[in-house]
């Protein structure tokens, strides 16, 4: 029998949950975009050099969060 969930885990599970369908709504509505301006992706690329990690602890990786945003964007230029 396995046992409930901690606060943390529910915390975790929420925040995993909107993140997805932040993710989702926002893939979609870009490619929906992209449709009428396929210049998009190229624009937001250039504009990786501005995107930065607000953490401001020892978990701060700018270059990690670029190399997401890189991977989006070569899916959404796979799906257009």
């Amino acid at each position: 029998m396995s046992t409930p969930p901690t606060t943390d885990a529910l915390s975790v599970a929420d925040a995993r949950r909107r993140e997805m369908a932040v993710e989702h709504i926002l893939f979609n509505s870009l490619r929906f975009i992209v449709r009428q301006h396929p210049e998009l992706p190229d624009e937001l690329e250039r504009s990786l050099d501005h995107l930065w990690d607000h953490a401001d602890d020892g978990t701060r990786d700018d270059e990690a969060l670029r190399e997401i945003a890189r991977k989006f964007l070569k899916s959404l230029r796979a799906e257009s």
